[in-house]
């Protein structure tokens, strides 16, 4: 039985609205055009008398609830009626404080928050209170893959706040790469030298953790379902395997090492005495606090030098087109092995572009210059192997060829990361038309890395990457959040980092996975739109199967049924709507966003007649970024032109191409998409959002054509939350194009 609505409508006069605007005449306008069965005047909404007020009539049954006062991104703690419908009318940062307050700027002023009002109520109107779906209970367990310092921190911080964790680790042993170090780069003041890793402790302290459970010798064969129902099956080297069902999932799989072999000049296989900068710790390590000695015949080592950005930051083929980052960190550390236990050996340091990022830094370099650790800036040509090895290279301070001899070579070789296929290109032998197509796609997959997750999804098996092979997990917009909610990466498969750095990152993830479970037991959405009850529904007799919704959605939220349906995992999606804009037939629709919910906003603008000579400009600006700049904006005091209509969306991805026609068909004289940045340096929250809308968008040319309409009158802008400035100019420009084309001929 469908849900009687209550609508109240509210209007605040504080902070300078009742002074700017006829308080009146938009609660005649709330209960007149937009059917509020009641509407109340508050001057101050937001305070406990005003909130108050709308809890008493909440309790009294109001259903669908209209607050025009200030921002939406404003006082939402007051506002956080979770059990109501509810849309909200920005009149002070999107009216009064964008418009100068001049006696000839009263009536247009007038006019905007007019139709904001109009907007609010027509998108209440349209909303359904959203309900949890019920899908999942609260699951308090956390998978960590990888046993790693990244996956074994996770898993400690995480049973310290009170969940169940299980290690699956594909090794016989915990520790990783760490377990083999001698020694870790310091992480306290002074840094003056190297410290203990502490791996030992740490396992220790898992071993002895009741909440904490380890499978070695393990993977993982399946991986099915979504946060707070991952149902996995955890496979053994022996063959045999278990069930497990999961709230969240932390993949901490760290890196492999980058094989120099391929590199004539530093000779890495012509010689046992030339090392990687691993092989180096194992050396240490196996002193046993003796000297270090030579591996090709035992002798203690007199005489080093640590080769720095072996195979990195290149152009070349086969070698890294980034940088490591902690590399120099790490020849520092042990050059001090070196000064700790060989005495007086002399140890160089050939570099080209010294690095110490994070806190050691420059306090360790000192100490490395002070404990006679020699720095020479130098490029290395050749490593000539023999009874001693020379190491040529070019002295680039005293731009001459020079050679120096040694028993032992250290090459900085760099981190790569330890992730599987990449989902898309799975996806595209998939989705490949022909044979020929088909091909192609599987050739790209053909030197892939085995799965790690074997994940159940339509949109591939594992996590996706970025260019270099990386997990995608935005280090400003959403750190550690991959692209499939509810798993989370941590550690150097993210990017390049040391131990301290991995371990700090392992916390950051270990908190958002127990988030994500939270979450997904109350069935709410994950960040951005964190505490969102709504998840997407289709009309299924409307539904084409064109798949431009599962092939869409950036976080492979959308399976497909036997009979090739879209199949919504609700705690998997986060409720960006891109499926939404994705839909052709426009049968995708959340319960407080939707199709009407927008188009309605744009249908109850006041489009004046051609004569009034006021146009009227759709403005659809992502709430990430684009919306909260023009809010700035508008406490900078920043005039925008009054003739524009700013509608918030989800994100760009989200926005339909109906909006865009219906809105010109109605007489609209411009449309400006305000949403964040796309590409490889994507700002979007919602990851590929933006790069969708610029993709449709491209297509609304020959809309225009069809309509006879000038390009010019529909723009799609990248911005920046930081864009006070820019974000309004882009809507004046646009104000100023429709002045020199003129007003839309669906007017006359």
């Amino acid at each position: 039985m469908a849900e009687e609505k209550k609508f109240a409508g509210y209007i605040c006069t504080g902070c300078g609205i009742g002074e700017r605007l006829d308080a009146a005449q938009l609660e005649n306008i709330a209960t007149r055009d937009g059917k509020m069965q009641s509407c109340k005047q508050h001057e101050l909404l937001c305070s406990a008398d005003g909130v108050q007020m709308i809890r008493n009539d909440i309790e009294g049954g109001a259903t669908h609830i209209m607050i025009a006062a200030c921002s939406r991104r404003a006082k939402v703690e007051a506002f956080n009626f979770t059990d109501v419908a509810m849309s909200r009318a920005n009149l002070r940062e999107g009216v009064i404080w964008i418009r100068p307050d001049t006696e000839e700027n009263r009536e247009t002023t007038q006019e905007m928050a007019d139709d904001y009002v109009r907007m609010a109520c027509a998108e209440v109107k349209f909303m359904t209170r959203p309900n949890p779906s019920g899908e999942q209970d609260l699951n308090k367990n956390i998978l960590v893959v990888g046993g790693g310092i990244t996956g074994m921190t996770a898993a400690l911080e995480a049973s310290a706040a009170g969940y169940s964790v299980h290690i699956v680790e594909k090794s016989g042993a915990l520790g990783g790469h760490a377990a083999n170090y001698y020694k870790a780069i310091p992480t306290r003041s002074p840094y003056a030298d190297p410290q203990d890793t502490g791996v030992e402790q740490m396992i220790a302290d898992i071993e002895a953790n009741d909440r904490i459970t380890v499978h070695l010798n393990s993977t993982l064969a399946r991986t099915q379902g979504a946060p707070g129902r991952f149902d996995v099956e955890i496979a053994t080297e022996s063959g045999t395997s278990s069930q497990e069902t999961f709230g969240a999932i932390i993949q901490a799989t760290g890196f492999n090492l980058y094989d120099p072999s391929g590199l004539p000049r530093f000779n890495y296989t012509g010689s046992p005495d030339i090392i990687t900068n691993e092989e180096m710790e194992k050396l240490a390590r196996n002193a046993g606090g003796g000297a270090i000695k030579r591996p090709s015949d035992g002798k203690e080592i007199r005489a080093v030098a640590f080769i720095q950005n072996v195979g990195q930051n290149s152009t070349e083929k086969g070698q890294l087109p980034y940088h490591s980052g902690i590399g120099d960190l790490i020849a520092i550390k042990q050059a001090m092995y070196f000064k700790e236990l060989n005495g007086d050996c002399d140890t160089t340091i050939l570099f080209n572009n010294l690095r110490t990022p994070g806190a050691p830094g420059e306090d360790f370099y000192r100490a490395g210059q002070e404990k006679m650790i020699t720095f020479s800036k130098g490029e290395v040509t050749e490593v000539v192997p023999g009874k001693t090895l020379q190491v040529k290279f070019r002295d680039l301070i005293l731009n001459d060829n020079v050679s120096m001899e040694c028993d032992l070579v250290v090459l900085d070789v760099g981190m790569v990361p330890n992730t599987g296929p990449d989902p898309y290109a799975q996806l595209a032998v998939e989705e490949a038309e022909d044979e020929e197509e088909r091909a192609k796609a599987q050739a790209l997959l053909a030197n892939a890395p085995p799965s790690i997750l074997n994940l159940d999804y339509r949109q591939g098996t594992d996590l996706p990457l970025l260019k270099y092979g990386f997990t995608d997990s935005h280090f400003i917009c959403f750190p550690y959040e991959t692209r499939r909610t509810g798993i989370y990466a941590a550690g150097p498969q993210r990017r390049p980092m040391d131990m301290r750095q991995a371990a700090d990152d392992a916390a950051g993830a270990a908190m958002k996975a127990i988030q994500a479970a939270e979450n997904a037991g109350r069935g709410m959405a994950a960040h951005p739109r964190a505490g969102d009850l709504s998840y997407p529904s289709f009309r299924k007799e409307g539904c084409t199967q064109c798949k431009r919704c599962t092939v869409e959605c950036p976080f492979g939220a959308i399976n497909e049924d036997e009979k090739r349906y879209p199949l919504f995992n609700e705690s998997r999606c986060r409720r960006c709507g891109t499926c939404m804009g994705a839909c052709p037939v426009r049968v995708i629709s959340f319960e407080n966003y939707s199709i009407d919910t927008v188009g309605q906003q744009i249908k109850n603008v006041e489009v004046p007649e051609e004569w009034d000579e006021k146009p009227r400009i759709l403005v659809l600006a992502c709430e990430n970024d684009a919306y909260p700049a023009l809010d700035q904006a508008g406490m900078s005091g920043v005039e925008i032109n009054p003739w524009a209509r700013v509608i918030p969306v989800r994100c760009l991805g989200s926005v339909s191409l109906s909006w865009v026609t219906d809105s010109l068909n109605s007489g609209y004289d411009g449309i400006v998409l305000l949403g964040c940045s796309k590409g490889d340096d994507y700002q979007c929250h919602f990851v590929r959002g933006s790069a969708m809308a610029h993709e449709r968008m491209s297509k609304v040319g020959d809309t225009l054509k069809t309509l006879n309409l000038e390009p010019e009158r529909v723009e799609v802008h990248e911005v920046a939350i930081t864009d006070i400035e820019r974000a309004p100019k882009l809507i004046n420009d646009m104000a100023e194009t429709v002045k020199k084309i003129g007003l839309s001929p669906f007017k006359f």
